[in-house]
């Protein structure tokens, strides 16, 4: 039996396990902007909380299981197939393998960004 909570509010729900759907800061940025989706500043928080883990961290403060998915450059269809993967094996909590920071591109925008 599995209830499917999706948002940027879900990590306040109390839920067992989370699936967080990651995608390179670069990208994001050219998705945000192409979809015209919020002002260049809430653009820049969204960039910023993909670089910095922020939302991983906040799923990982629930206490249950946590899975990171990397989205970068998937087509919607192969995103819902890696959740549904994902969904059917379950297994233990797998994340910290997506390091953005480790990209001197990434830091760099960072750095553009600014606070």
């Amino acid at each position: 039996d599995v209830d499917l909570v999706v948002g940027h509010l879900a990590h306040l729900l109390p839920i067992r396990d989370t699936i967080v759907l990651r995608c390179h800061p670069l990208e994001l940025e050219r998705r945000l902007a192409r979809a015209r989706r919020g002002s260049a500043r809430e653009r820049a928080d969204n960039v910023i909380a993909e670089a910095t883990d922020a939302i991983l961290f906040e799923a990982i403060e629930t206490g249950g299981r946590v899975w990171e998915i990397d989205t970068t450059g998937l087509d919607p269809d192969a995103v819902a197939r890696r959740v549904a993967g994902r969904i059917a094996r379950r297994g233990p909590s797998r994340y910290g393998r997506v390091d953005w920071l480790s990209d001197p591109a990434v830091t760099e925008e960072l750095l553009r960004l600014g606070p």
